[in-house]
């Protein structure tokens, strides 16, 4: 059993990536579905759907060309939980990332969260 899905979520993408896959697929779960949403919103993936012809749906996502070494980074992680105030968020690598938090008003990327003054949970850096 995986203690962290979140963790798993990025480690499959990640391992895709590097092994030069063009899609990859993930057991769904709504925040999952959300992260891949933001992925896909941003340009690192470059489509993101469910998939519910099998037993059990699945979150397929085609991976984009733009990005084959992508960074993926799990911040906050069970057994440590990162949270930070609107004002605490930072660029990530210089404003060529993105860190994507869990906020009152959903799943954000830190500078969505920064203009509408939120802050949350942070739970994975892109890059």
């Amino acid at each position: 059993m995986n203690t962290d899905p979140i963790a798993d979520f990025l480690t499959r993408i990640r391992n895709a990536a590097r092994a030069g896959k063009k899609t990859v697929s993930i057991p769904h779960s709504k925040i999952k579905m959300g992260i891949a949403e933001i992925l896909e919103k941003t340009g690192f993936v470059k489509k993101a759907r469910v998939d519910r012809t099998g037993k059990f749906p699945e979150i397929r996502l085609e991976l984009s060309e733009n990005h084959p070494n992508i960074s993926l980074t799990r911040v906050s992680k069970p057994g440590l939980r990162v949270y930070k105030s609107a004002a605490d968020f930072h660029p990530v690598k210089n404003g060529f990332g993105i860190a994507i938090v869990s906020t009152s008003r959903g799943l954000l990327t830190t500078d969505e969260a920064k203009k509408l003054g939120v802050g949350g949970e942070v739970l994975c850096e892109i890059s």
